[in-house]
């Protein structure tokens, strides 16, 4: 599973044995694709790459939704209307896909569940971060102080300009949330989804210390990741996936 040198790799987890995590860039394949999930030979080419099985690798269809599905086996059909899933089964490979958008992945260590999460301006201010941290809670025991996260490459607050829908929605929404806006020279706001969600993650009791934010510009830096903006929103997608180790499950 670790083969490809091509993978963003976590600083959080590599003390952790128990766990393979990730985020794909451009060239962990050779082949550009709109969505991995919805491709099935780019699907397949992108779980050899990381050396799983096909079918250990479970894609929910995002719809920048606030909803957060557990996964316990692998999955008949498309999970719908969904941008996060949570499990505590070895094996499956819980996935994400963005393109500026933010993945974060979580893990409890002691209670070995973890979650992956697509968190756009929509998810991240209907508290979706929150509610895969409650769902690893109430459904598996995990405990909140025991969290540690990850959160991946998405647009910058240098970049992100945004609305006034944005802007009031998060007022709304984001703990201290003058320390994710800010306004540019022109008087228009930007938004940073980076400490937005680390914000999420520490007022719903994720320790500080436990929190990474790796701090890649998806518009920034375009050799290497794809940008819905930059491109257009037919572009390719990074996948961020998070895995508890052992035997995979079957239908």
């Amino acid at each position: 599973m670790d083969r490809n040198p091509d993978l963003i790799r976590y600083d959080i987890f590599q003390d952790f044995t128990t766990i393979f995590a990730f985020t794909t860039t451009k060239s962990t394949l050779p082949v550009e694709q709109v969505r991995y999930s919805n491709v099935p030979e780019n699907k397949a080419k992108l779980a050899d790459a990381l050396a799983l099985e096909v079918e250990q690798m479970v894609y929910p269809d995002q719809t920048h939704s606030s909803c957060v599905a557990d996964v316990q086996e692998v999955p008949d059909a498309v999970i719908s209307e969904t941008d996060a899933l949570v499990t505590n089964q070895a094996g499956l490979c819980l996935c994400v896909q963005t393109a500026d958008c933010v993945p974060v992945l979580l893990f409890d260590p002691k209670a070995k569940v973890i979650a992956a999460v697509h968190a756009g301006w929509r998810g991240t201010v209907s508290g979706i971060v929150e509610k895969a941290i409650g769902k690893m809670i109430n459904n598996y025991g995990a405990s909140a102080e025991n969290i540690v996260a990850a959160i991946g490459p998405s647009i910058s607050p240098e970049i992100y300009e945004v609305g006034d829908e944005v802007v009031a929605a998060a007022r709304k929404s984001i703990p201290n949330v003058e320390t994710a806006l800010h306004k540019n020279g022109s008087g228009n706001y930007h938004f940073n989804l980076w400490e937005a969600n680390r914000q999420l993650l520490l007022k719903n009791g994720v320790q500080a210390q436990n929190i990474e934010v790796l701090g890649a510009c998806s518009f920034s830096e375009a050799e290497k990741y794809y940008s819905a903006r930059r491109e257009g929103v037919g572009t390719g997608r990074m996948v961020s996936g998070i895995m508890l180790k052992g035997v995979h499950l079957v239908k």
